[in-house]
């Protein structure tokens, strides 16, 4: 870099290029005054978003759900009733506050929303992404 700025001062000297350009030049060189790189990340709406469940067991075993959101939010107001009036489900669902699940995706909850591991090394990991 010290050859380019070198060589742009031997400009400024030979009278090829005027101050102003030359620090134009100089800056550029020294990576100041550079237009920086904007990435611009494409929001996907909330409806199109996915509920991304993963179970990873200290034996290896594994599960991944995708299910879309809207998919999450109809099944949690239709099946919630369902469940409940089926004997052997009804212990399961009980004591899922299924209007706090509908209320966090009305709210539009972004991210990772469940995260835990076991004594025994199991994980279970639940985001909305």
């Amino acid at each position: 870099m010290k050859d380019e700025i070198s060589r742009v001062l031997t400009l400024v000297e030979e009278g090829k290029i005027d101050k102003e350009k030359a620090s134009e030049l100089i800056n550029i060189l020294q990576g100041k005054d550079q237009p920086e790189l904007v990435t611009i990340k494409k929001e996907v709406p909330y409806g199109n978003k996915m509920l991304k469940i993963r179970v990873n067991s200290e034996k290896g075993d594994n599960v991944n759900v995708n299910l879309p959101i809207n998919l999450v939010k109809a099944v949690l107001k239709v099946g919630t009733n369902i469940a409940e009036k089926i004997p052997e489900a009804e212990k399961y669902v009980k004591d899922i506050n299924i209007d706090l699940l509908i209320e966090a995706i009305e709210n539009e909850l972004d991210g990772q929303i469940v995260d835990i591991t076991s004594a025994n090394g199991d994980k279970v990991f639940v985001v909305i992404e």
